[in-house]
């Protein structure tokens, strides 16, 4: 079977969670017999045809150049050569660039799009734009011959909304158990003397709320802040939070050892994001061993349940800095409740075997649909002949 991925910035990843899927969605795949290609920028620093068995096809990307609307450009491009080569299925990781093409996205092949979260709830986004995404939220579902969701509350807002059932799907991640402290040394860090948070600079991921929690609570710890600041909302922050030299932004890292060290010798491990679904960082987090404190909203609780502390405020997240100490153990239910579910939910071989699965259904049912609407042709045509 021949699976596209489009719809990321590409891999291996650089950038976000879709990219992060698409990874190790991609690898686990080909590892299944799949045939796999993944539709990568042009611009993307790794510029080889194939990565660890998936073949990569990179497209041009104007976005350096022109800014956002270079995404749809991007998209476009590459719904034009999919249009060229037999694919099975197609899976389409977002829709917010891409929707306003699924008129053009193959017939023959399979379209099955992750929706993603309610992007049209993003605070960066102005009164227009978000109108425009719930229209692209709809033409998605429209021109999707299936839908996945990454978190039950997104799966039943789609079927109530829409009518139509997304398959469940959560994103997935690998249990992290290389820990060595000698990572820490780049940093400036020691053991549980700092606590962090990882997120893109956008004003729906609390960052903004975090910090000034970290400000209130007089710590004399150093708060890492990881996540490209070349935008409007990071350059506010650093500008903002300028005066407080124990909050460190280092910019986007990208290397896992590095991260998963990082997350696992911190203190608290702030998870601030407000809008979507399962989130990779946070599993990623719970995957880490880190002590987690996450917004307060359904999307997070869902996945923690009481496995973590929660904040809505920025008072909340000072008294969680007060109060806290990871380093005491007496916190290890936590810990261990996570892990447990990494392993037994949210592993990665249990993702790309739901996947895989999924791909394998909706190719059946497709089969399924051809034959019932050929074999009517068939007997009117063996009635001609008679």
């Amino acid at each position: 079977m021949r699976i596209a991925i489009i719809g990321t910035r590409g891999i291996p990843n650089h950038y976000g969670g879709f990219e992060q899927c698409a990874e190790y969605l991609s690898a686990g795949l080909v590892k299944r017999n799949f045939e796999v290609v993944v539709y990568n920028s042009h611009r993307h620093p790794y510029q080889k045809k194939e990565w660890n068995g998936v073949e990569i096809c990179h497209c041009y990307d104007p976005e350096y150049k022109v800014g956002a609307v270079g995404q749809f450009i991007y998209d476009l491009n590459c719904i034009l050569d999919a249009r060229k080569k037999n694919f099975d299925v197609i899976l389409q990781l977002g829709y917010t660039s891409s929707s306003v093409w699924g008129w053009l996205l193959p017939k023959d092949a399979v379209i099955t799009t992750n929706m993603d979260g309610m992007e049209w709830k993003r605070a960066k986004y102005s009164k227009k734009t978000r109108a425009f995404l719930r229209t692209a939220e709809r033409l998605a579902v429209l021109t999707s011959d299936n839908l996945i969701a990454d978190s039950v509350e997104i799966q039943g807002y789609l079927k109530n909304k829409y009518g139509k059932v997304p398959s469940f799907i959560p994103y997935g991640a690998s249990l992290f158990t290389k820990n060595d402290p000698d990572v820490l040394r780049e940093f400036a860090v020691e053991p549980y003397s700092y606590s962090m948070l990882i997120a893109r600079m956008e004003p729906e991921n609390s960052i903004e709320m975090i910090l000034e929690g970290y400000a209130m609570a007089n710590s004399d710890d150093k708060f890492l802040v990881i996540g490209n600041t070349n935008n409007e909302f990071g350059n506010y922050l650093i500008n903002k939070f300028r005066y407080n030299s124990n909050i460190v932004f280092l910019g986007g890292i990208y290397c896992n050892q590095k991260l998963n060290n990082l997350r696992f010798y911190s203190n608290l491990y702030f998870h601030g994001h407000t809008v979507g679904g399962t989130n990779p960082s946070l599993l990623e987090a719970m995957a880490s061993n880190a002590l987690i404190c996450a917004n307060d909203n359904v999307f997070n609780r869902a996945v923690l349940n009481d496995n973590a502390h929660y904040f809505s405020t920025a008072r909340d997240v000072a008294y969680s800095l007060s109060s806290v100490k990871k380093s005491t153990n007496i916190y290890h239910y936590m810990l261990s409740n996570n892990r447990d579910k990494i392993e037994s939910f949210y592993s990665i071989d249990n993702i790309v075997n739901a996947y895989a699965s999924h791909f394998e259904q909706i190719v059946r049912e497709r089969l399924a649909k051809t034959k019932q609407s050929i074999a009517p042709r068939q007997i009117i045509l063996q009635l001609k002949n008679n």
